[in-house]
């Protein structure tokens, strides 16, 4: 119904954001929208996402759904009520998760 929706925040929706805030946030969206799709950056910032934009409780016949990802999440980046310094204190505590979860995992190196 909505081609541009997903289910939740998807990875390409990462770069879009870079003019929404100020130079820290652009900043960080730089930094993990250089990174490829499943890094522990990625995962963290979309895990960020998912939080802010409500992603869990998005309806595919709502508003927000109709909006499409990038649109519904450049709003709600503009409108949040807190400075680039806690949206990147936020990423960080969902980076932290993540890697305490090990939701990401890394190639092992294997002796030959």
């Amino acid at each position: 119904m909505f081609p541009e929706s997903e289910i939740l925040f998807p990875y390409r929706a990462i770069a879009p954001l870079r003019k929404e805030r100020g130079p820290v946030w652009q900043e960080l969206v730089n930094r993990v929208a250089s990174q490829p799709d499943g890094s522990e950056d990625t995962v963290a910032f979309t895990l960020m996402m998912i939080r802010l934009c409500n992603c869990l409780h998005c309806d595919q016949s709502s508003y927000k759904a109709s909006l499409g990802c990038v649109s519904c999440a450049r709003r709600t980046v503009a409108a949040a009520k807190v400075s680039d310094a806690m949206m990147v204190q936020a990423f960080e505590n969902s980076l932290r998760e993540v890697q305490e979860s090990r939701l990401v995992t890394h190639p092992v190196a294997v002796a030959v």
